[in-house]
């Protein structure tokens, strides 16, 4: 397969490789970097998908990327490796299922990204014998993810930030007790201004030499993996090569969301993709009036994941669409809103109603979400009104993090325990150690200049 080169969205810097586009994790010019040209499979090769384990679909997916960037025998390695978890397709009703993406080392769909991320990063340094410092900013499971994918790395030390009192205690509990090469900031602040901050650090000259990267879904090497799950539902799910699905996304950051629109354009068979948001609806006003604007602050809803108030992706979707829009949300072309509104169907979901719908899943079904869950349940469910199904089609929820990690709104809506996973057990035991901080530029680049990476002090 001839090698994919990466673009940036700002289209201002020059194509790279995808070990480039890893590494760097945003292009120079503030942009994202997109594949020049997205391989397709064709209806036999979606056929031969059928009866695959999860690192085996994996392999021949991320192949078509990466075969001209290092061997496929080391490829098959590293995501056997990466992925030795199930991914349960739990029946609700009808052709209706949840795919559970929380049965991970953190109990978090991010784990997927973030564990064949850190062994790519990891085999790229190896072969360079260089190091680089990841910034991450976490508004839940990222960086509880990307903490546990890391940990040990010996040529990568990691600095999350999360915004102090706007995660749960066990996201926050999974990136804080570890410690070695993973360090932790509490910032006095939302995830966007988290976010700022490490947009802005990419771009300060004087930190080049501390080699940062990114490990949030401004990196590639974060969708590429996220592709992968579109695939494995529909090939345990549909009975033909053309039956198409339509896939519910719960969405902050959009980086799941880019996942699907990939597998989409590989040749995936797609009705719709449901994007599914909190409170924060900057995309759903967006996608019905063409004219955008970021929510500043973010709202802080109890889908604290998605307490996103300008999703850094965004400028992907835009760009896949025929637009262009910056890093900060200045949106230059609008991209063809006919063609998205086709594809997508967008709406915001708030507090109350989420919480209603975790107790009429349970009660209906048996059904138990979490609150991101539950807003990508209500998503499906407008959009199976809206558009109803006739015969019967596939329609997949994603739910992205295991309900154990949100025990007061399980036991205050459904007055039960979820069963802790052992991935959640024992953190109450562990001592907790970040670094508070205020939201400002400065000191955090005074924090990056002077504190000891990688000494675990």
């Amino acid at each position: 397969m001839s090698a994919i080169g990466y673009y940036s969205t700002n289209r201002q810097a020059e194509h790279v490789s995808f070990r480039e586009a890893l590494l760097r994790g945003q292009a120079p010019d503030r942009g994202l970097y997109m594949p020049e040209r997205i391989p397709k499979l064709s209806p036999e090769e979606l056929s031969g998908l059928k009866g695959l384990s999860y690192y085996e679909t994996a392999f021949e997916i991320l192949r078509r990327f990466l075969s001209s960037e290092l061997p496929e025998n080391t490829l098959y390695q590293l995501v056997k490796d990466a992925y030795t978890f199930p991914v349960p397709l739990e029946h609700v009703q009808e052709k209706t299922w949840v795919m559970r993406l929380d049965q991970g080392p953190t109990a978090s769909f991010k784990d997927f990204a973030a564990r064949m991320m850190a062994r790519l990063m990891n085999y790229f340094l190896q072969q360079e014998n260089r190091k680089l410092l990841v910034l991450t900013a976490t508004s839940g499971d990222t960086g509880s993810a990307i903490a546990s994918a890391f940990y040990g790395l010996d040529n990568i030390d990691v600095v999350i930030l999360f915004p102090q009192g706007e995660v749960s205690n066990s996201q926050r509990k999974q990136m804080t007790t570890l410690g070695g090469n993973i360090q932790v900031i509490a910032l006095d602040g939302k995830f966007d201004d988290c976010q700022a901050l490490v947009k802005q650090a990419f771009s300060d000259p004087e930190l080049e030499s501390l080699g940062l990267t990114s490990a949030n879904s401004i990196n590639i090497g974060r969708l590429l993996p996220q592709s992968v799950y579109y695939f494995y539902a529909w090939a345990q799910l549909a009975e033909s090569a053309g039956e198409p699905a339509v896939f519910s996304v719960p969405s902050g950051n959009f980086g799941n969301m880019m996942g699907s629109m990939i597998a989409w354009n590989m040749g995936l068979p797609v009705e719709r993709v449901v994007v599914s948001t909190n409170e924060n609806d900057e995309f759903p006003l967006f996608h019905l009036t063409g004219g955008y604007e970021k929510i500043v602050p973010s709202l802080n809803c109890i889908s604290s994941a998605m307490n996103v108030g300008h999703p850094s992706n965004l400028a992907r979707l835009v760009d896949l669409y025929g637009g262009r829009m910056d890093e900060g949300g200045m949106l230059y072309t609008l991209p063809d809103m006919d063609a998205l509104r086709r594809d997508i169907y967008a709406l915001s979901v708030d507090d109350k109603t989420t919480k209603a719908v975790m107790k009429r899943a349970w009660e209906k079904h048996g059904l138990l979400l979490e609150p991101h869950g539950a807003v990508g349940w209500e998503g499906l469910m407008r959009y199976s009104r809206d558009n109803p199904a006739g015969e019967g089609r596939i329609q997949v929820v994603l739910e992205t993090a295991h309900p154990a990690k949100f025990p007061e709104y399980i036991r205050e809506i459904l007055a039960v325990e979820a069963e802790v996973p052992p991935s959640l057990q024992g953190l109450d035991a562990l001592d907790e150690n970040s670094v508070p901080m205020e939201a400002d530029y400065r000191s955090f680049k005074t924090y990056l200049q002077n504190k000891s990476l990688g000494s675990g002090a």
